[in-house]
């Protein structure tokens, strides 16, 4: 067990202590080390392990205003990879966590709560409650995690979440799906598109999956009740998807970008919408993707193609959360979880999840 570890465990008790003295808590949270992975090197196609750094960092005593937190979930997406470009080198990796607040001179994060907030790759944080990626990416300020009883705190990273509140608004307000209409998601069996599936399906779509295995297919059908399954690599997905959608696409939910997405946008029918979630077919390339030319389904089918960050919606946070959670508790919709355990091993979720080997949202145990 790392000291870290201990010393935080030390630090729960500590705080549980009748009658503690606030200037020994304060002392003993100045001991506190957090693990922390730096990003010591920009990606250079797929990412290498020695292209990130762990290391140890002493954390200071908070602060009015301030708390202290211990990560439990850590979350790895695929948009980690997207805006790595945007890093600087020897800041900590970007991304978002479910920690355990130790200790609190803010009344916003009480000792004791669980917090989402985007702490990146790090096991411990001290923090005000802002956004620590502003800079990077526009997020909401951390927020303390609702009671929703027996489901697991690493759906707050997850389906209550950003990646459910990304396939809710994202699908609801971009394709505006009507019932009887015939849905696509590409990265089917993925945090956001198995999300976006389901609540076609609820809003009474013919929905046909995409992804690269027939173990996802038959999870996508016979677990989350998809329609149809197209296996990328060994099926032809243009020839496919004439033959399980002879009707055409109306909707289409783009998690993947690349040829897979111009097939898709061929097979669209008059006045089709496209919401683009992500391209993570091109995250990896060096150069910049090259794709079959869109532009005549485009014109002639009149389409709509619209991209988004999920975070356009953040005065609708909550919206999102709950109205996903009602679901859950209908059994309308369910949540599938790859997990990884140990802070150690963020690396490979992140390169594993990157790789398409995980079925539903990676998270991190720690």
């Amino acid at each position: 067990m790392s000291i870290s570890v201990i010393r935080s465990r030390i630090l729960s008790q500590v705080i549980s202590t009748p009658n503690i003295n606030n200037q020994t808590v304060r002392n003993f949270a100045a001991m506190v080390k957090a693990k922390v992975y730096k990003f010591e090197k920009q990606f250079q196609g797929v990412p290498k392990e020695t292209d990130l750094k762990l290391v140890e960092e002493e954390l200071p005593p908070i602060k009015d205003g301030e708390f202290l937190c211990e990560a439990v979930f850590l979350s790895v997406d695929p948009y980690m990879r997207a805006y790595a470009p945007r890093l600087s080198l020897g800041t900590t990796m970007i991304g978002l966590q479910v920690a355990k607040i130790l200790e609190s001179k803010n009344p916003k994060f009480p000792v004791g709560k669980h917090v989402v907030g985007d702490f990146g790759w790090r096991t411990h944080t001290v923090s005000n409650g802002n956004n620590t990626f502003d800079h990077i990416i526009k997020k909401i300020d951390h927020y303390v995690f609702s009671d929703f009883g027996k489901l697991p705190l690493s759906y707050g990273v997850g389906i209550l979440g950003m990646p459910g509140n990304t396939a809710y608004f994202g699908f609801l307000e971009v394709c505006k799906p009507k019932a009887g209409e015939t849905v696509v998601v590409s990265g089917a069996a993925g945090a956001v598109g198995s999300i976006v599936g389901q609540i076609a399906k609820i809003k009474g779509c013919k929905v046909i999956g995409i992804a690269g295995s027939d173990e996802k297919g038959k999870w996508l059908t016979e677990e989350l009740n998809f329609d149809h399954f197209i296996n990328y690599k060994t099926q032809n997905v243009f020839k496919t998807l004439k033959q399980v959608a002879p009707k055409g696409v109306d909707c289409y939910f783009d998690n993947v970008g690349g040829e897979i997405s111009s097939m898709i946008l061929n097979n669209m029918n008059l006045y089709g919408r496209i919401s683009v979630s992500g391209a993570v077919s091109g995250y990896n390339d060096t150069s910049v993707p090259k794709a079959s030319i869109v532009q005549n389904p485009m014109v002639f089918q009149q389409l709509k193609m619209e991209g988004f960050v999920v975070y356009r919606w953040s005065d609708r946070w909550s919206e999102g959360i709950e109205q996903n959670r009602k679901w859950i508790e209908e059994g309308k919709l369910k949540a599938q979880e790859t997990v990884t355990v140990g802070f150690e091993n963020m690396f490979k979720a992140f390169t594993e999840m990157l790789d398409g080997k995980n079925t539903g949202k990676a998270v991190v145990k720690v």
